[in-house]
């Protein structure tokens, strides 16, 4: 009796990161490659296209990032598992540097879905593009029927903007999209 065992669960401090975003390697090609299947995407992410092909010769390239975009892997701090992909892109709003933004996207695994995972791994890339590039702005787009996402970008720091009517074609049919910002002087 009183003996601590297995039972007790570690506490988590609120502050202390539950994920962390780590460059792919060629040894997460496999990974990559089955995440690309319909059974894993989830349905906001299902274009219909087909896999991208392999990604072996840019993996042996480098990381998977350059000036204008890039894909880092999503895994769990408490056991080291990748659980999906952040990515952004870079988009303009003029011709200038000034006028350069980045919008970024998410894909997990359906496991990791639904525990607030989504939310800590885009503040994370957030922060992370503000502390490393001169932008001023990162956007994020979802389905208008992507409830969760809303929440989760919500979560993350993001302010929603607005409808975008009609911008996405998936399924066979035309989507209404909800944008979302931090500008890097937001709270």
């Amino acid at each position: 009796m009183g003996d601590a065992t297995t039972s007790e669960v570690k506490k988590r401090a609120p502050d202390e990161p539950r994920v962390r975003l780590r460059d792919a390697t060629l040894d997460d090609l496999d990974l990559l490659e089955a995440w690309e299947h319909p059974d894993v995407r989830s349905e906001f992410n299902d274009f219909g296209l087909p896999p991208r092909g392999s990604l072996r010769v840019p993996l042996t390239r480098g990381p998977l990032r350059d000036e204008s975009h890039g894909l880092l892997i999503v895994e769990r701090v408490e056991d080291g598992r990748p659980v999906g992909t952040v990515s952004w892109r870079a988009v303009r709003y003029g011709p200038n540097e000034g006028s350069k933004a980045w919008n970024i996207g998410i894909a997990l695994i359906p496991e990791a879905r639904g525990h607030g995972l989504g939310a800590e791994a885009q503040r994370r890339l957030a922060d992370e593009l503000f502390a490393t590039t001169e932008v001023d702005r990162v956007e994020a787009s979802t389905d208008i029927a992507n409830i969760a996402e809303q929440r989760s970008l919500a979560r993350a720091g993001f302010v929603r903007e607005g409808i975008v009517r009609g911008a996405q074609y998936r399924g066979g049919s035309r989507h209404d999209l909800v944008n979302y910002s931090r500008l890097r002087n937001d709270p």
